[in-house]
């Protein structure tokens, strides 16, 4: 069966909904020596560099970015199916920072419960926050996003593509619709 394949963001939008994430983070942040970007692998470990660089841009200081595998703290393995866990790589110990998750698309919310108890594994943050590409919808658990790149309101059968360079062949998002 074929899907509907519709561009949400481009290259482009993809750009600026990273910029304008990374200025509402920076507002929101109250000092910025303690923030650090942890991104969920595996893309929002690229997100959470893009947006680290865009905050050096405007701010001259440079954050932490962090990578999360969260594959041993998942509660769906068994639908899943088997994966090779990536290497959690985190800059520092979390203990007293801010620390904000970042991830393409959250959808049920499970993905954002399991990197919460991975997290923990590396000190306790005063405060986590979530910054997501893509909002779908659907949540099973009680999480909302801090930061929303777009709210996209989808079917269940639906999917949300997100592509990025270099893993990719190019930057976008794109829905899948069933035909």
């Amino acid at each position: 069966m074929a899907d509907q394949v519709v561009e949400i963001l481009s290259e482009e939008a993809i750009r600026r909904t990273l910029n304008r994430l990374a200025s509402e983070i920076i507002e929101r942040t109250d000092h910025l020596t303690d923030l650090v970007l942890v991104g969920i692998h595996t893309r929002g470990v690229p997100l959470a560099h893009t947006m680290a660089q865009q905050m050096e841009r405007l701010e001259g200081i440079q954050i932490p970015v962090g990578a999360l595998d969260i594959t041993f703290y998942r509660d769906d393995l068994d639908k899943i199916g088997t994966r090779t866990p990536a290497k959690s790589k985190l800059p520092c110990d979390l203990t007293g920072k801010k620390v904000v998750l970042v991830d393409d698309v959250i959808f049920s919310g499970r993905t954002i419960r399991a990197a919460l108890n991975a997290v923990l594994e590396y000190g306790r943050p005063d405060l986590i926050r979530l910054a997501v590409l893509i909002d779908r919808g659907h949540r099973q658990l009680p999480i909302h996003p801090d930061f929303i790149g777009k709210s996209l309101p989808t079917a269940r059968e639906e999917l949300v593509n997100v592509q990025l360079m270099p893993m990719d062949a190019k930057d976008t998002v794109e829905l899948l619709k069933p035909i």
